[in-house]
């Protein structure tokens, strides 16, 4: 073989590996997306699983026994935490910025990413400084 022959082929050999390292990545970014798919799936998946359940379960409670005589139950609201909210608010701004709070926690206990950095990402190596300092102010 020629000098100029291996140097060639040398520098082919090296394309090709560019390209397939290239593939490569491309096939990597996928997979982590399907990943992160299917795990916020799961996750969506066992909260409806759950939400169906209690619903079921309310649904046989609440149905009246042919044979018994309706019992009058008395709720009993259950205490409502108060969170640290300004007191310039109007009332239905200050109901919004404590749903807001609890929609962003909920997201945080699913498994999601709420902070400016990673907003939207699944959390895979478990609570994250950056939600959690955020979640306390």
């Amino acid at each position: 073989m020629n000098k100029n022959d291996l140097f060639n082929k040398m520098d082919e050999l090296e394309t090709k590996t560019g390209h397939f390292h290239t593939e490569l990545g491309v096939l990597k970014q996928q997979i982590k997306a399907l990943i992160e798919e299917n795990k916020r799936l799961t996750i969506e998946n066992q909260q409806l699983r759950k939400v169906l359940k209690r619903e079921t379960n309310t649904a046989q409670t609440t149905t009246p026994q042919r044979k018994q005589a309706p019992v009058a139950v008395h709720a009993v609201p259950a205490p409502v935490e108060q969170t640290e909210m300004p007191l310039a608010l109007p009332i239905d701004q200050a109901a919004a910025v404590g749903e807001g709070y609890d929609n962003l926690a909920r997201l945080y206990h699913e498994g999601f990413h709420i902070c400016n950095v990673y907003y939207g990402h699944l959390r895979t190596e478990g609570d994250c400084l950056f939600c959690l300092s955020f979640l306390n102010k």
